[in-house]
C-alpha cells in the first residue's frame, strides 16, 4: 500500500515548479524587452530592375489555354499530352516536389509537441525474490517559438517545396515546346527529303538531255561531268537528310517515355502558317505567369525566412517538458502509483566564437544572391519575349525576300536553258543558274521552319497553358 502523503507535502514541489516557471518567464519577458528595438530582415518582393511598361509587339488573339492547339494540328496535340503524362524527366520532376514537401513537413514538425512512451523492466540480483520493477510512462516536449526560428525555417522550407512545383511547371513548358518544335522538325524533314528527290528527278533529267546531245557534238565532256557531281551532291543531301528523320524520330520517341527505337506517327507533307499572333499583354502580368521567375522569387522568399531564422537562433530559447510515469514491482499494483512532473529549460547563447552571426552573415548573402537571381529572371523572361517578336518579325520579312529570289531564280534558269540550246551562253552558266535555284528552294524551306520555331518560342516566353492544365495542376498542386 503506498504511504499516505499530505496535500501540502505532494503540492510542494508543484509550486516549486510553479514560482520557477514565474522567474523564468519574468527573466524572458525583460530579455524580449531589451531585444524588442531590434528589427527582422527586410524582405523585397520587387525586381532590382523595373520591367517595361509593355512589350514592344503584340498580337490580338488570345492564346489558347493549350497553346500548342493554335496550330490546328491533332497528331501534335495527341504527342504533347502523352509527353506530359509519361515523359520520364516530367515525372521525376512530380517526384521532386513530393520529396520537397516531405521535407517542408518535416522542418515544420517542432512547431508541434513530441510525445513518446517510456517502458523499462529490469531484475536485480541478488534479490530476495525474482519480482522485478516495471516503469511505464508518456513524455511530451515542447519549444516555444519565441522569436519565430522554428517558424521561418518551416516557411522556408514550404517556399522551397512551392519553387520545385514552379521548376516542374517550367519543365512542362520546356518539354511541350520541344515536342512541339521536333514535331515540326520532322515535318521540315519530310518536306526536305521530297523537295530534294525533286531536285534529284531534275538533275537526273538534265543529266540524259547532256548525254543525249553530246553525242552530236554540242555539248563538252565537261559539262556532263558537272551535270553528275551535281547529281551526286543532291543525293548525298538526301542521305543526310534521312539521317536527321531518324535522329528526329529518335528524339521524339524519347520525349514520349518510348525506346528510341518506337518511331512516331506520319509527319505528313507540308509546313503550316503559323497561327495569328498571339496577344502579349503586360510584362507585369508575364511575371506573375512565368513559372521560373515564380521559382526565383520564391527562392527569394525561401532565402528571406532562413535570414530570419539565423537571426533568430541568436536569441534565447525556451522549452517546456512535462512527465507522467508510473512503476511497481508487479503488475498488478503498476498503475496506482503515477509521478508527474513539469520542466522549464531556457537556453541562451552567450558565446559561440562569432559563430551565430556569422551564419547571419551568410544568410543575409544568400539573400541577395536570390534578390539579384529573381532580377535576372525577370530581365530574361522578357528578352526572350522580346527576342521571339523580334525574330519572328524579321523571318516573315526573310521569307518574302527568298520567295522573290526563288521567282527570280526560276526565270533565270529557264531562260539561260533557253540560250544554251541556241548556242549563245556556255553549260557552266546553266548550271550555276541551277545550283543557285536549288540552294534557294532549300533555303525558303528551311527559312519557314525557323519561323515556326519562332512562333514556339513566342508561346514558350509567354509562358501560355500549363498554368491551367488540368494534368499540371494536379501533379504539382497549383
Amino acid at each position: 500500500m503506498p504511504p499516505v502523503v499530505s496535500d501540502h507535502t505532494a503540492n510542494a514541489p508543484r509550486e516549486r515548479l510553479r514560482r520557477g516557471t514565474t522567474v523564468v518567464a519574468a527573466v524572458l519577458v525583460a530579455f524580449v524587452g531589451l531585444l524588442g528595438a531590434c528589427a527582422g530582415p527586410e524582405v523585397r518582393t520587387s525586381p532590382p530592375v523595373p520591367p517595361p511598361a509593355a512589350f514592344t509587339g503584340t498580337g490580338a488573339v488570345e492564346p489558347p489555354t493549350r497553346w500548342w492547339t493554335a496550330f490546328g494540328d491533332a497528331r501534335l496535340d495527341t504527342l504533347v499530352a502523352r509527353a506530359l503524362r509519361e515523359n520520364l524527366d516530367l515525372l521525376t520532376a512530380w517526384e521532386r516536389i513530393r520529396e520537397a514537401r516531405a521535407a517542408a513537413r518535416m522542418v515544420g514538425a517542432p512547431r508541434y509537441p513530441d510525445l513518446e512512451a517510456t517502458a523499462d523492466a529490469g531484475i536485480a540480483r541478488p534479490s530476495v525474490d525474482e519480482d522485478g520493477t516495471l516503469e511505464l510512462g508518456l513524455v511530451a516536449g515542447y519549444e516555444i517559438d519565441l522569436f519565430g526560428r522554428i517558424g521561418s525555417r518551416a516557411a522556408a522550407e514550404r517556399f522551397r517545396a512551392e519553387a520545385t512545383a514552379a521548376d516542374a511547371r517550367a519543365t512542362a513548358l520546356t518539354l511541350s515546346a520541344e515536342v512541339t518544335r521536333t514535331w515540326y522538325q520532322l515535318v521540315e524533314a519530310r518536306a526536305a527529303a521530297d523537295l530534294v528527290q525533286r531536285q534529284i528527278d531534275t538533275n537526273t533529267k538534265a543529266l540524259a538531255l547532256l548525254e543525249a546531245r553530246f553525242g552530236t557534238g554540242q555539248v563538252r565532256r565537261a559539262d556532263i561531268l558537272r551535270q553528275r557531281r551535281l547529281l551526286e551532291q543532291t543525293r548525298e543531301r538526301s542521305l543526310a537528310i534521312e539521317a536527321e528523320q531518324g535522329v528526329l524520330a529518335h528524339r521524339m520517341a524519347v520525349l514520349l517515355g518510348r525506346s528510341p527505337t518506337a518511331g512516331v506517327a506520319d509527319p505528313g507533307k507540308g509546313l503550316p502558317e503559323p497561327p495569328p499572333l498571339p496577344a502579349t499583354g503586360l510584362p507585369a502580368d508575364l511575371i506573375q505567369r512565368r513559372p521560373d521567375v515564380q521559382r526565383a522569387f520564391l527562392e527569394l522568399q525561401a532565402a528571406d525566412q532562413d535570414l530570419a531564422a539565423a537571426v533568430a537562433s541568436r536569441y534565447p530559447r525556451l522549452s517546456i517538458t512535462a512527465s507522467v510515469s508510473t512503476s511497481s514491482a508487479g503488475a498488478d499494483d503498476l498503475f496506482d502509483d503515477w509521478l508527474r512532473s513539469l520542466a522549464g529549460n531556457l537556453l541562451a547563447p552567450l558565446f559561440k566564437g562569432g559563430e551565430l552571426s556569422a551564419e547571419v552573415d551568410r544568410a543575409e548573402a544568400r539573400r541577395e544572391q536570390r534578390f539579384y537571381a529573381y532580377g535576372q529572371a525577370v530581365l530574361q523572361a522578357i528578352r526572350e519575349v522580346e527576342d521571339a517578336l523580334l525574330r519572328e518579325r524579321v523571318q516573315r520579312e526573310r521569307i518574302a525576300s527568298l520567295a522573290v529570289q526563288v521567282d527570280y531564280a526560276e526565270q533565270t534558269h529557264r531562260r539561260l536553258r533557253v540560250e544554251f540550246f541556241n548556242g549563245v551562253v556556255d553549260f557552266l552558266d546553266v548550271l550555276t543558274a541551277l545550283v543557285d535555284l536549288q540552294r534557294l528552294e532549300r533555303d525558303l524551306l528551311a527559312a519557314r521552319l525557323a519561323l515556326l520555331e519562332d512562333r514556339i518560342a513566342l508561346y514558350r516566353a509567354l509562358a501560355g497553358g500549363l498554368e491551367d492544365d488540368p494534368l499540371v495542376t494536379r501533379r504539382t498542386g497549383g
